[in-house]
């Protein structure tokens, strides 16, 4: 997958494609889906495959003081539409000025001048352009004029008639619902960061961890799960079974930001500055407050026990 940044001088092998639009958040199985039909479409065309996307997502640009939110900040993002066979992702700087833009000056300047598409996918729900002027029925009277074909998504449902949504997926995070939010992705959901250095509590308690802060991505409910850890190097990616620690470690007292702390089961090895990719598998517990690092260590224990056996029963990664 090749990755631009600007959508002036696209290569010509990557020109003339079918361009699937939006911010992907989660890259969900609704998204998933778009992404089918853009796939079906291309294949039939022998037209390469392009995402077009916004970076950061517009909701920061707008809302630059709320809490962070995103399920799949950008390098997690573009991770998982390379998965799904992305031969193009451009990424659009999302500031005053592509805010600004008009529908039809985005029409004109991205899809038919810098892209060349022969046809655009999109959600049932998409808008774009200058206070949202453009919509799908915009898009498509615009396909008509300027030549490309245009399909629109309705919206895909689990066997439960739930809508996969970014916002559900959310909710189910804060909520302590993990299985029920992998059950939306597609998969489970996943941080991805490098190991930096914390205070060595869990050496001390017999339990070494490795230490992610979270950046972008949204806080889930505080308190303990179990987890996949993938240990990400040049050469490989490999993947562990584990237990982790979302919160501000009450017993220890001394953290106003939350950080994720992971124990990786059977595992010795430095992992300071490696990127690691933890999965978000079952939630144990909320986060407590105990009476002494004694207390602390014995219940460790048998969260360890619990994610062991919740792990076992799921199977390899």
């Amino acid at each position: 997958m090749q990755i631009l940044r600007h959508y002036e001088g696209v290569p010509e092998g990557l020109a003339g494609g079918v361009a699937v639009l939006g911010n992907f958040d989660g890259v969900h199985r609704g998204h998933q889906a778009v992404f089918a039909r853009a796939a079906a479409i291309a294949r039939a065309a022998a037209a390469p495959l392009v995402a077009v996307t916004f970076e950061p997502h517009p909701r920061s640009f707008f809302r630059p003081d709320d809490p962070p939110f995103r399920l799949t900040p950008f390098r997690n993002k573009a991770h998982r539409l390379e998965a799904l066979g992305i031969d193009l992702l451009l990424v659009l700087h999302f500031d005053a000025a592509l805010h600004r833009m008009p529908a039809a000056d985005f029409v004109d300047a991205v899809l038919v001048e810098g892209l060349a598409a022969s046809h655009v996918v999109v959600g049932y729900d998409f808008v774009f352009g200058h206070n949202r002027g453009g919509d799908t029925v915009f898009l498509k009277d615009a396909g008509a004029r300027k030549g490309f074909g245009v399909t629109v998504v309705e919206p895909v449902t689990s066997d439960g008639d739930e809508i996969f949504s970014s916002t559900r997926i959310r909710d189910y995070l804060k909520a302590g619902n993990p299985a029920a939010a992998a059950a939306l992705l597609g998969r489970p959901f996943e941080f991805e960061g490098r190991v930096m250095h914390g205070n060595a509590m869990g050496r001390e308690l017999g339990y070494p961890t490795a230490n992610l802060g979270f950046g972008e991505y949204l806080r889930p409910a505080y308190g303990i799960y179990a987890v996949r850890v993938g240990i990400d190097r040049p050469d490989a990616l490999t993947w562990h079974d584990g237990v982790a620690s979302f919160g501000v470690r009450p017993t220890i007292g001394e953290d106003l930001e939350p950080v994720l702390e992971a124990y990786i089961f059977d595992f010795s090895g430095d992992l300071y500055g490696v990127h690691l990719r933890v999965r978000l598998i079952d939630y144990l517990r909320p986060e407590l407050k105990f009476a002494g690092l004694e207390a602390l260590r014995d219940q460790i224990a048998d969260d360890c026990a619990r994610a062991r056996a919740i792990l076992a029963g799921i199977g390899e990664p």
